[in-house]
């Protein structure tokens, strides 16, 4: 069952788009900020960006467990996010309602894209506004003028997927080896994951049944047999309580 179960979950890490991303600027309540990382990990989001300047936390049940498999970056300041974007060449998007904004479908999403999320009651702020390339609404009928930001969120996102699947970009693998090898160990191997970041051990890398590749003496220093790695392994294969991937 892990064997299989490795191999499925690898494949879908290996579909992540790691020139797609999102930025919640002030973002300050958890069951939104959790929401929006599960629409991110849902589109194949490999790392989520955050503008906050105080302790954030997920709240796991909303979450689902995607702080386990999609890496998050937490910035200090709106600048500094958008010269992380751009040195990575991403057009950078802000949701707004104004003169300026067009329909967010009418954007390409195949390119490197970022996507800035405003705060729940004032919306992205003028820095925001200001630094990005383009803004986007989400057309509405009704009476109010916006949508839950973790609402806005999932529709954005889902037209990006749509059109990088149209575009053939979730055949392609852009996740790098170690990137990848560190999501898979932490998410296959938590037991033994934990040890290396509390012995400052580097994480080494798993075979095609996911199965740890390691030297004796890196054995010795996380003072654990391998049999009894692979007991524990097995244990928390089966406990699946707090796994995304429990179902696969």
């Amino acid at each position: 069952m892990f064997k299989e179960r490795y191999q499925r979950i690898k494949s879908v890490l290996q579909k992540r788009q790691t020139d797609l991303t999102v930025c919640m600027e002030h973002v300050h309540k958890p069951q939104n900020v959790s929401a929006v990382l599960r629409s991110c990990d849902a589109v194949g989001i490999h790392e989520a960006n955050i503008v906050w300047n105080e302790h954030t936390y997920f709240r796991r049940g909303t979450a689902m467990g995607t702080q386990r498999w999609l890496k998050h970056r937490k910035h200090t300041s709106i600048e500094a996010a958008h010269q992380h974007f751009k040195q990575q060449s991403m057009q950078v998007l802000v949701t707004n309602l104004s003169d300026k904004s067009v329909d967010f479908r009418q954007l390409d999403y195949t390119r490197p894209t970022a996507i800035i999320l405003g705060q729940e009651k004032y919306g992205a702020s003028e820095e925001a506004i200001a630094l990005a390339d383009h803004e986007i609404i989400i057309p509405m009928m009704g009476m109010v003028q916006s949508l839950n930001v973790s609402v806005a969120a999932g529709l954005i996102l889902y037209e990006a997927q749509h059109q990088r699947q149209q575009a053939g970009l979730y055949d392609k693998v852009s996740i790098s080896d170690e990137d990848l090898n560190a999501l898979l160990f932490e998410g296959c191997h938590p037991a033994l994951f934990a040890q290396c970041q509390a012995k400052n051990l580097p994480l080494p890398k798993l075979d095609d049944e996911g199965e740890v590749i390691a030297s004796d003496d890196w054995w010795q220093q996380m003072q654990i047999s391998k049999d009894s790695a692979n007991q524990q392994t097995q244990t928390d294969d089966s406990e699946t309580k707090d796994d995304l991937f429990s179902n696969l």
